[in-house]
């Protein structure tokens, strides 16, 4: 078929404006299979040259074009729609069937009968026409007795079976009851694909392609990612499922550069992901503070020179080469400045409590780690350093101290250190953080530490800016508060509960940063 170029042109211009002309790029071909049409990647649709010929000896190749790409623009346009919803349909299909590779394959199915539907009920589509011809595997007749019912269509299958029956009761064209029908409905196809796992069935896939996160930029998965640190229940939870599409989220953050760094010389180390994605959900106002003489001279504008004047002061490029007295242009230079009359962002110390009264950030969702990490997402996003100092028993070697670092992996892995054991800080640790920049300091800790007295004593001799966050209530808190009610520079916050974070974040931490 020379002319099936000519024909893909004319289709997908006809496809586009029947969609209302959806942002995707002219679909492409490939060799494929003869089983499967197409795949997309990157946003692309790819069209197999093999199936469309191989259809095309039962239906007219306009029509296997058509239904190819209204099935692919309708994933674009309804069903995943996004890397979010994606995700979230697959968490539900592996929470139903504990196996990740079935998982898969029944949010495949799900997603194709839901957008197949979705374009059938407002366009005509040569959709059923392709199904009708397609040979048909044990689950795919399941799958299309299904769409026969809720289409009545009839797409060639002969005995509908309680299962497609009991699948075609799910309400497919309610977006706001896609997570728990697609439970209901992997449920119902376990047994098939119980047997296609065991091999007591062929495996094939699905004759419109597979999906995977591919198929979406690095930033779609970024923002995917920080809308599922919202609604997994613990770390575990979300770890379990990055995991299984490791390869295609490292590749984002190489594309997306989100602070990881070269993320090939390592395994993803999703307890940080989960924080960092997690903490961006929760952005911290930050008040800036005045700036003073650095010492330091810096171009600041342009006089005209005088023979009196440094040589090497000359801007040439705006002397047009010459040198000579009221055409020439030099320099004129002022005193830098880092803390007096501009304003600005100081440096963070992070002090992080890690005994073994606190939660362990990698077991379940830890209120110190992520109030920790919203205050270093703000310091950083303002341009400023961040150091670390993780501490349990401290003087018995349970602390990990970062020096001031811009480098998100680097301070996260900080942060979600956890020793465990007593609390006991040293003094000389944080001292050694000290700069001159005179830094910032957040503090969030239970205050059960053994050595209490010397933070209170240490906190009010400082002359800085102080967020001190505790973490419930005891008589340590309450001893912690008196110690340093009466300095102005310090401000301390509870969290009892979970919905204390978005309150310190955005709240009450906004009455002394913001």
């Amino acid at each position: 078929m020379a002319d099936l170029e000519n024909i893909l042109e004319a289709v997908w211009s006809k496809v586009r404006k029947s969609h209302l002309f959806p942002e995707l790029p002219p679909p492409a071909w490939n060799e494929g299979t003869p089983r499967v049409g197409l795949n997309m990647t990157g946003k692309k649709i790819s069209i197999s040259r093999k199936f469309v010929e191989e259809m095309s000896l039962s239906i007219n190749p306009e029509e296997v074009l058509e239904g190819l790409l209204d099935h692919a623009v309708s994933h674009y346009l309804y069903c995943p729609w996004s890397f979010v919803t994606y995700l979230k349909l697959y968490a539900a299909a592996k929470d139903s069937l504990k196996d990740a590779n079935m998982a898969q394959k029944g949010t495949d199915r799900f997603m194709d009968v839901v957008a197949d539907s979705i374009c059938i009920s407002r366009k005509e589509t040569p959709i059923p026409k392709i199904y009708r011809q397609l040979e048909k595997s044990i689950l795919d007749e399941t799958v299309y007795a299904l769409c026969q019912i809720i289409w009545d269509v009839d797409l060639g299958v002969k005995n509908t079976g309680d299962v497609a029956r009991g699948l075609a009761r799910l309400p497919y064209m309610d977006r706001g009851s896609w997570t728990e029908s697609i439970r209901r409905f992997v449920e119902l196809l376990q047994p098939f694909l119980d047997m296609e796992k065991d091999n007591e069935i062929p495996a094939v896939p699905p004759p419109m392609g597979c999906h995977s996160i591919q198929q979406y930029s690095a930033q779609e998965i970024m923002d995917g990612l920080k809308a599922l640190s919202l609604d997994v229940t613990s770390p575990s939870d979300f770890s379990e499922l990055v995991h299984d599409f490791e390869v295609e989220i490292t590749e984002a953050f190489e594309s997306a550069g989100n602070g990881l760094g070269d993320t090939s010389t390592y395994a993803l180390d999703t307890d940080i992901i989960y924080y960092m994605k997690l903490a961006e959900n929760y952005l911290l106002p930050i008040r800036k503070v005045p700036m003073q003489k650095s010492g330091f001279m810096y171009p600041c504008s342009h006089v005209p020179w005088e023979v009196s004047r440094p040589y090497q002061d000359i801007d040439p490029w705006t002397s047009f080469g010459k040198i000579m007295p009221g055409i020439t242009q030099t320099w004129k230079r002022v005193e830098g400045e880092v803390f007096g009359q501009e304003e600005g962002i100081p440096d963070c110390i992070v002090i992080i409590d890690s005994s073994g009264s606190m939660q362990n950030p990698k077991h379940s969702l830890s209120y110190a780690v992520l109030g920790a990490a919203c205050a270093c997402d703000t310091y950083l996003r303002n341009d400023a350093r961040v150091a670390v100092y993780n501490f349990g028993d401290a003087a018995a070697g349970g602390r990990q101290v970062l020096a001031y670092s811009r480098c998100r992996k680097e301070i996260y892995e900080s942060l979600c250190c956890y020793f465990g054991g007593g609390t006991h800080f040293q003094v000389e640790d944080i001292q050694s953080l000290q700069n001159e920049g005179a830094p910032d300091i957040f503090l969030i800790s239970d205050m059960q530490i053994t050595n209490l007295e010397i933070l209170i004593q240490y906190l009010n001799a400082y002359q800085n800016r102080v967020t001190a966050v505790h973490i419930g209530d005891n008589e340590s808190v309450r001893k912690f508060r008196f110690g340093l009610d009466l300095r102005k520079n310090i401000s301390i916050y509870d969290v009892k509960k979970i919905e204390d974070i978005p309150r310190i974040v955005l709240g009450k931490i906004r009455q002394y940063l913001c």
